[in-house]
């Protein structure tokens, strides 16, 4: 089992209250998870004007294939916050574990 882990620091420039922001926030989350089907979340800055952390995870059974699906969502994200937040860092993380149980 392969596993990938994407933290994206963003910043929102145009953002004066805390409802803007997590209005950009929660609708990246809830459209990484429901066109993709990656576990996603509002990970840290939350208090924070015109910063926020997304993290998302794939699975797959290769690891060419979670990352793969990491691309795709990070390219999703990107065109998702086109206008309204600049992704300013991406952390990656690769795990890979024996299935044998």
């Amino acid at each position: 089992m392969a596993v990938v882990a994407v933290v994206l620091s963003l910043y929102l420039p145009g953002v004066s209250s805390l409802k803007e922001k997590r209005a950009i926030v929660r609708s990246l989350v809830e459209r990484l998870r429901s066109r993709l089907h990656v576990s996603a979340a509002e990970v840290g800055a939350q208090d924070e004007l015109q910063r926020a952390a997304i993290g998302f995870v794939t699975v797959s059974e290769e690891l060419g294939t979670a990352r793969r699906l990491a691309d795709e969502a990070r390219r999703f994200a990107d065109g998702e916050l086109l206008g309204k937040a600049e992704v300013i860092a991406a952390a990656v993380d690769e795990l890979v574990l024996d299935a044998a149980v």
